[in-house]
């Protein structure tokens, strides 16, 4: 369903890669691996529809992302390195705010996440309370109150402490057995059944 085919991605006037070709289908997740600077990030964002690659094209549902547009940003949910969180809102608010934008909400499912991931307690305080670990996790929440099939993430266990990555990892699981799609870097090991991920390194 995802596709990139002779993909090409420069930084400035310093290319990053090139000729990168990849084709990921419903229960499979693709780990993105690489130096820093290598362009992971970069990838992530082309994938994204955010940067435009250079030369090569990524498809959905054999369509070229730039001609779906909107279409196909609804398909997505992408988590950077930033975790995209308003401090003077609550985590309840945070989340509001987020499933309402992305048009593809299930607003009763906020208070049952927020307790999935330890954060009810908080739901009535402001998130610039919550330490960094808590912050990476309501941030990590979107991705369980939109119903998207397709998840980019950019180290998205990082900041987390052991319990919380094996938390997130069994939302992966989940996600790949309800034939969802998952495009991920992160310097550690994915624990999810090795029939199902994919291996990329950006050089």
């Amino acid at each position: 369903m995802l596709e990139a085919v002779d993909l090409e991605c420069v930084r400035g006037d310093r290319p990053l890669f090139s000729r990168l070709s990849f084709s990921l289908k419903p229960g499979e997740l693709m780990h993105v691996t690489g130096v820093n600077g290598s362009g992971k990030t970069t990838l992530l964002r082309t994938l994204c529809g955010l940067t435009r690659a250079h030369a090569g094209e990524i498809r959905w549902l054999g369509n070229a992302i730039h001609k779906l547009g909107d279409d196909y940003r609804a398909q997505l949910a992408y988590i950077g390195h930033a975790n995209g969180i308003q401090g003077d809102l609550t985590p309840v608010e945070n989340l509001h705010v987020a499933t309402s934008l992305s048009g593809d909400a299930d607003h009763a499912r906020i208070g049952t996440t927020l307790e999935r991931l330890g954060l009810a307690a908080y739901h009535h305080f402001p998130s610039k309370i919550l330490s960094q670990g808590q912050k990476r996790r309501l941030a990590l929440a979107r991705l369980l109150v939109e119903h998207k099939p397709l998840w980019i993430l950019d180290e998205p266990l990082s900041g987390l402490d052991v319990d919380s990555v094996a938390l997130m990892t069994n939302i992966l699981i989940e996600h790949l057995s309800q034939g969802g799609m998952i495009v991920i870097t992160s310097h550690q090991e994915i624990d999810v059944d090795t029939k199902s991920i994919l291996h990329i390194r950006v050089t």
